[in-house]
C-alpha cells in the first residue's frame, strides 16, 4: 500500500494499487469506521453541524435518517407511521393484473421495506413493519397467485418477523405472536 500524502499531512489518501495484466488499477481506501469516530472528536461543534448538514444533502436517506433520529424523542411512532404511510401507497398504487406483475410489485416493496428497516434499529419497530408487510401482502391478494416466487418473498418476511419476536421482551412477543399466527 502506498500513500499520496505524508503521513503527517493526512490519513485519508491510502491508495491500493493492483495489477490485472499489463493495466495498474488505483483505488482509494477509505478509512475504518474507528478511525473516522476519532477524527470527528477533533471537530468543532459548528464543523459538526455542517458536516452533518451535508450529509442529509446528499442523499435523500440521509436525510430521512436524520430526520428520524432528530424526532424519535418526541414522536416515538413517527417512523413505524411515515414508512406504513409509504408501503400503503405502494401497495394501492402497484400493478397486479397478473402475476408477473404481481411478483415485481411484491419485490420491489419489499425493497423499500428493507430500506425503510435500515433506518431503525429498534426491533420491535422492524417486527412490526415486516409483520404490516405481509398483512398488506395478504390483504391485496399477493398469495393467491400461487407463484413461488411471492411464496417464498412471504415465508423469507414471516421467518425474518419470527427471529425478531424471539428477541423482544415476553410482553411484546406475545402481541406479536397474535398477529403472526394470523398471517401463517
Amino acid at each position: 500500500m502506498s500513500q499520496i500524502f505524508d503521513e503527517n499531512q493526512t490519513k485519508w489518501f491510502k491508495w491500493k494499487i493492483a495489477s490485472i495484466g499489463n493495466f495498474l488499477l488505483l483505488a482509494m481506501e477509505i478509512p475504518s469506521l474507528a478511525d473516522l469516530k476519532k477524527d470527528l472528536g477533533y471537530l468543532s461543534e459548528k464543523e459538526l453541524i455542517a458536516l452533518i448538514t451535508d450529509l442529509a444533502k446528499f442523499s435523500r436517506d440521509n436525510k430521512a435518517f436524520l430526520y428520524f433520529k432528530l424526532n424519535e424523542r418526541d414522536q416515538p411512532n413517527l417512523f413505524v407511521d411515515s414508512v406504513k404511510e409509504e408501503l400503503d401507497e405502494a401497495f394501492q398504487t402497484a400493478n397486479t393484473r397478473n402475476y408477473h406483475l404481481g411478483k415485481k410489485a411484491a419485490q420491489a416493496i419489499r425493497r423499500k421495506l428493507n430500506k425503510a428497516l435500515k433506518l431503525s434499529k429498534n426491533k420491535a419497530d422492524q417486527a412490526e413493519l415486516i409483520l404490516y408487510f405481509c398483512e398488506m401482502m395478504k390483504k391485496y391478494g399477493y398469495l393467491s397467485f400461487r407463484h413461488p416466487v411471492i411464496n417464498n418473498l412471504y415465508e423469507v418476511q414471516i421467518g425474518k418477523a419470527k427471529k425478531l419476536i424471539s428477541t423482544l421482551h415476553e410482553d411484546l412477543q406475545s402481541d406479536f405472536d397474535y398477529r403472526l399466527e394470523e398471517l401463517e
